[in-house]
C-alpha cells in the first residue's frame, strides 16, 4: 500500500504545489506521458502523485480514494457539507489566495453593509414581486454565511461564467464570487460590502478522514507532517 498524494493537475496551481513541497525536500514529477494523470514523490518512501483538477479533489477526499489533496479552501469548504468531518486541514500553502465576498452595484450608494443588504432585498420583493438575485458559484458558502447573518428575501441564481457580469446584463442584481484585488467587480461597477467577507480561500493541504490508514500509509504521513512543520 502507498499513500496518494493528490495535486493540482495543471496551471499555477500545480507549479506552485511542486515548489512548495520542493521546499521541504519532496520532489513531485510528472510521469513523462501527458496523458497519465500520476507520477512520482522522491524524498519520502511509500507515497503515490496523482494528478487531479481542484475541483474533484474534495469529491476524492471525502471519498477516501486519495489519502492528501491540495485544493482551495473554498473549494473543499464549498462542495463537502460538514467538511470538517470529511477531512482535516493539514496546512495552509501560501498561495492560490483570494476572497469570497458580496458585493453590489456602486449606485447603490446607501448600501455598504449587510444590514443594508438585508433591507433593500425586503424593499425590492415588495416592488418588484420576486426576490433580489445574487448570482454565484457558492451556493453552500453564500446561503450558510447570509442565513447567520439575518439576510432574507434573495434568490441565488447559478453563474458558472462571468460571474461579474450579471448585474450589467441585468440577470442578477448582487454578486457573490472569487476575487483577489477587486479589479474585475470594480471594472463591472460593483462593490464589496464592507462586511461581505464570506471566506478567505487559499491553498491547502487536506488529510482524507475516509482513507485507508496502514502502517505503511502512516509512517509515510508522520514524515511528510514533520517536513510540513519545519
Amino acid at each position: 500500500m502507498t499513500l496518494r498524494l493528490g495535486i493540482p493537475s495543471k496551471g499555477r496551481l500545480m507549479d506552485k504545489t511542486v515548489d512548495w513541497f520542493g521546499a521541504r525536500g519532496v520532489t513531485l514529477r510528472r510521469s513523462e506521458s501527458e496523458r497519465e494523470y500520476a507520477g512520482t514523490v522522491e524524498g519520502i518512501e511509500g507515497v503515490e502523485m496523482v494528478l487531479l483538477s481542484a475541483s474533484e479533489m474534495p469529491r476524492e477526499l471525502s471519498a477516501g480514494r486519495i489519502h492528501l489533496g491540495v485544493t482551495g479552501s473554498d473549494m473543499v469548504r464549498e462542495r463537502l457539507a460538514n467538511w470538517d468531518q470529511q477531512v482535516r486541514e493539514i496546512a495552509p500553502m501560501g498561495f492560490g489566495g483570494a476572497d469570497l465576498v458580496i458585493a453590489v452595484p456602486q449606485a447603490w450608494v446607501d448600501v455598504d453593509t449587510l444590514d443594508d443588504l438585508d433591507a433593500v432585498a425586503a424593499q425590492f420583493r415588495a416592488a418588484h414581486g420576486h426576490r433580489l438575485r445574487i448570482a454565484t458559484k457558492y451556493h453552500r458558502l453564500v446561503r450558510e454565511f447570509l442565513r447567520e447573518h439575518g439576510v432574507a428575501d434573495y434568490a441565488l441564481i447559478d453563474s458558472q461564467g462571468a460571474t461579474e457580469g450579471t448585474v450589467k446584463n441585468e440577470t442578477a442584481e448582487a454578486v457573490a464570487d472569487i476575487t483577489s484585488t477587486g479589479e474585475t467587480l470594480r471594472a463591472n461597477f460593483l462593490k464589496v460590502l464592507t462586511d461581505g467577507l464570506i471566506h478567505s480561500s487559499q491553498a491547502t493541504l487536506f488529510k482524507s478522514r475516509a482513507a485507508e490508514w496502514g502502517d505503511a500509509e502512516r509512517e509515510a504521513m508522520r514524515e511528510l507532517e514533520a517536513r510540513v512543520e519545519r
